[in-house]
This record gives C-alpha cells, structure tokens and sequence, in this order.
C-alpha cells in the first residue's frame, strides 16, 4: 500500500497523483479505510495535505484521490473562492496539522464560473449569496478575457491559478513555508467525464511535476 507520510510536498502530491491514476483505471486500493486505522486516528490527525476545491458534489477528494480516513483536510466552497474562513482553515491545516501540500481542485465546466462568464457577457448577477460566490470569481474571468481566454475551461484554469496566487499573498502562515520548502500549493484541474487531474498552478517544490499547457 501507498506510504501515507510523505517527506516532501513532491512526495504528497506523488500520492494524490497515483491515488487518481487507480482512481481513473479503476484499480483503487481504499487506503485507510478500515476499523483498525479508524481507531488509531481517534487521539490525533496528520494529514499529508490540505484539499482546499470547488463544492461540487462530483469532486469528492477522498474518492479521486483514492485516499481515506486521515489523509486530507478538506476544505470546499462554491467555486472555491476563499474568504476568512476558508483561509483560516486552510491555515490550521498547514499551520498546526503541518500538511506540506496545499492543493486548489477546480473542475471543467464549473457552474461558479460559468456564471461569473455569463455576468461578464451579460451584466445580470444571481441573486442572494450566490452573487457573492460569482462577484469572487469575476476577476478571473476578467483575467483571462484579457488574455484572450474565453472559453469556460481555460477560465477555469486561469480561476485556479489566481486562487492559488491568493492564497500564498493572503496567508503570511503559508508564505512562510512556502518559502522555506516544507509546504507548496498545487493547482489541480478536474475533468469530470475522465476523471483526471493536471497541474496548471504551483507554487513551491513539486519536484518533477510539470505545470501542463
């Protein structure tokens, strides 16, 4: 069975990675899933990393990854668009459970960002709170607009690359080690008919792991 302890933010997303593969070839192994670990995670947890995604109810962390009980410290919101309580969370889990990996996960075809696109293209915003979810993924789009990016995907992409700026320019917690090579952000995107995963954002040491174009 996969190691669960990684050294390394490298080695985390290694996991993360190869979790999705048997994931994808329908090959999965449950890590962690049994009685005896439930048991021995009952005093304490140590994540090997922080799944801050999108809501998504086909983005279940522990399923893609092939992972289990123990393993990630989910954090999830509509479009994954991080507000104080978001970083806060995401703070704990690198700050004092000691993750070494962070990973933003979007998704293909995101209604959160489909919706900020259309507000662009139309001006109309939903109402309630959702508008606040579309407000905070507006810069993407426009982002990538200016880019010359207009397809939903590619905004996509460029929403899970500005999160993850955020997140290392917000949280001086994970600046800091960032910048000292014991934790790194990863930026993942989805895709919902295949299953895969591709890393479109870093920041940090992810060893061999290329940013995909």
């Amino acid at each position: 069975m996969p190691f669960s302890d990684p050294d390394s933010p490298a080695q985390a997303l290694d996991l993360l990675v190869q979790g999705n593969a048997r994931f994808v070839e329908g090959d999965r192994l449950h890590p962690n899933q049994d009685a005896d670990h439930r048991a021995a995670l009952a005093p304490g947890q140590k994540p090997f990393a922080v799944l801050f995604g999108c809501s998504d109810s086909r983005l279940a962390a522990e399923i893609i990854f092939d992972r289990g009980l123990g393993d990630l410290f989910v954090v999830r919101t509509a479009g994954h668009v991080a507000g104080s309580e978001a970083l806060g969370s995401i703070e704990y889990g690198v700050g004092v459970l000691g993750a070494p990996l962070v990973v933003v996960l979007g998704h293909d075809s995101c209604g959160a960002v489909t919706a900020a696109s259309n507000a662009y293209d139309d001006g109309n915003s939903p109402t309630g709170f959702v508008r606040d979810v579309v407000e905070r993924v507006y810069p993407s789009v426009v982002s990538a607009r200016a880019a010359g990016r207009t397809a939903i995907d590619e905004i996509v992409d460029e929403h899970i690359s500005k999160t993850a700026d955020f997140l290392v320019e917000r949280s001086k917690v994970l600046a800091e080690r960032v910048e000292a090579g014991t934790c790194a952000v990863a930026g993942l995107s989805y895709r919902l008919h295949e299953g895969t995963v591709r890393l479109v954002a870093a920041h940090g040491s992810l060893g061999e792991h290329a940013i995909a174009r």
